[in-house]
C-alpha cells in the first residue's frame, strides 16, 4: 500500500508541475497530512523532489520516457474515460491516475489533449471525495476481486442480504443489460458447482481472498446470461435434512435442487448446523457427496443411513 501511495504522489506532482501544498496533496491520497513527509522522502530516492514556497514539486527532466501513443489512441482514453464517468456511479482514483499518466506522457505532442485529460481526472478525483466512504469501500472491495481474478484466487463476498457464498471470478466489467447506467459486475463460479453467476459490485458488503486456486476455462462466454428455466413439479417426495456444514458456501451445491426454505444456526460448540426439507432423489446424495468433508448428515438416521449403503455400493464395485 505504501509503494502505491508514493506512485500516485508521483503522478499528482508530474500532473501538476506548480506545485501541491501537503494538505492538498494528504486530501487527494486519502492519508493524513502526518504521512506526506515519509512519501516525500520515499520518492525523493527515486527523482528530484524539492519544496519551494509550502508547494511540492518534481524537478522536471527532458529524457522523461513517453508512451508511444497516436493522437487518436490518446483521444480515444480520453472518451473511454468520460464515458466512464457519466456510466459509473461510483468513481475509481485508479481511473484518474491512470489518466495522468497518460496525459503527461503525451504532453509532448498533444498538449490539448493532455490538458483536457487532466481535467477529467480532477473531475473523478472531485466525485470522489464528494462520496468518499462509499467510494472507499467500492473500490476496496473491487480491487480485491481484481487480485482473486488475476491471481487465480478464490474469494469469500458478504452479499447485502446477509448471504455469504465462495466464488472463483472469471471476468469483471459492465453487467450486458439494456440499462443507461450499467453497473460494473463480476462474474464467476460459485464454489461447489457449476452454476455461473453475475454479481453488481455495488451489492456486495465485503471481499476477502482465499488461499484456494482455481482456473478459468478456455471455452467459458461468462456474459451469455440464460434465464433459468421454469418447471412444474406436481408432486415430490421431500426430505427434513439436517446437515453440519464446515463451511457455509457448501450450501451452494443444492441451488439447482428443489428445497424448502434454509435455517442456518450454530450449536453451543459453534458448529454451523442447517436443516431443509429437500427433494429425495438421487441428485442430493450426489450433491452430498460432491461437498465431500464439508458436509455431514445428522438426521433423519434412516436418510444417514441410506447414503452410507449408497456409499458402500459405490465402493464395492471397486473391491
Amino acid at each position: 500500500m505504501k509503494g502505491e501511495r508514493v506512485a500516485q504522489l508521483e503522478l499528482l506532482l508530474r500532473s501538476h508541475p506548480e506545485g501541491l501544498r501537503r494538505a492538498e496533496i494528504a486530501r487527494r491520497l486519502g492519508v493524513h497530512r502526518s504521512t506526506i513527509s515519509r512519501y516525500v522522502e520515499d520518492l525523493s530516492e527515486h527523482i528530484d523532489v524539492y519544496e519551494e514556497n509550502n508547494l511540492i514539486k518534481i524537478k522536471q527532466k527532458e529524457e522523461d520516457e513517453n508512451i508511444a501513443l497516436s493522437i487518436y489512441e490518446s483521444l480515444a482514453f480520453n472518451l473511454s474515460a468520460e464515458v466512464l464517468i457519466n456510466n459509473s456511479e461510483i468513481q475509481s482514483p485508479h481511473l484518474a491516475s491512470g489518466l495522468r499518466k497518460i496525459a503527461m506522457n503525451m504532453r509532448s505532442y498533444a498538449p490539448k489533449i493532455s490538458d483536457n485529460m487532466l481535467m477529467v481526472a480532477e473531475k473523478i478525483d472531485q466525485e470522489v471525495q464528494k462520496n468518499r466512504n462509499k467510494n472507499t469501500k467500492y473500490n476496496a472491495i473491487l480491487e480485491v476481486l481484481i487480485d482473486a481474478w488475476v491471481t487465480g484466487r478464490i474469494v469469500r463476498i458478504e452479499l447485502s442480504d446477509n448471504d455469504e457464498i465462495e466464488l472463483a471470478p472469471y471476468f469483471i466489467g459492465f453487467r450486458d443489460e439494456n440499462k443507461t447506467r450499467q453497473p460494473i459486475s463480476v462474474t464467476g463460479r460459485l464454489r461447489h458447482t457449476k452454476e455461473i453467476i453475475t454479481l453488481d459490485i455495488t451489492k456486495i458488503v465485503s471481499a476477502t481472498l482465499l488461499d484456494e486456486t482455481y482456473t478459468i476455462p478456455d471455452n467459458l462466454k461468462p456474459f451469455k446470461m440464460d434465464k433459468e428455466k421454469e418447471e412444474s413439479y406436481d408432486a415430490i417426495d421431500m426430505v427434513p435434512l439436517v446437515l453440519e456444514l464446515q463451511e457455509k458456501s457448501a450450501l451452494n451445491a443444492f441451488r439447482n435442487i428443489i428445497h424448502g426454505d434454509i435455517n442456518i444456526v450454530k450449536d453451543e460448540n459453534n458448529k454451523i448446523k442447517c436443516s431443509f426439507e429437500v427433494e429425495n432423489s438421487i441428485e442430493v446424495m450426489m450433491k452430498i457427496f460432491q461437498c465431500g468433508k464439508s458436509v455431514r448428515i445428522i438426521s433423519p438416521d434412516s436418510y444417514r443411513e441410506k447414503y452410507l449403503n449408497y456409499l458402500k455400493e459405490i465402493i464395492s464395485i471397486y473391491n
